[in-house]
């Protein structure tokens, strides 16, 4: 098994490579961008995922849907 890394987080993986504050950096943006995005309807105070597989998923769902229900009336 690998060792768990405590301070540099998702960065680890470059080792001692390319200075700490590059790292630092990479850090704050990795972190974010593998963040999950949930935010929540001001209406009905539901969450709704709003991410570009979350539409397509959310999109895909919704023709299956008229498909198997017919045409809107």
């Amino acid at each position: 098994m690998t060792k768990h890394t405590k301070k540099v987080g998702i960065t680890g993986k470059y080792g001692v490579r390319y200075g700490a504050s590059l790292r630092k950096q990479l850090r704050r943006l990795e972190t974010a961008q593998h963040a999950k995005y949930i935010w929540y309807d001001r209406l009905s105070h539901f969450p709704s995922i709003l991410t570009p597989a979350a539409a397509s998923a959310r999109s895909t769902l919704r023709r299956l849907r008229e498909l198997q229900e017919g045409p809107a009336k």
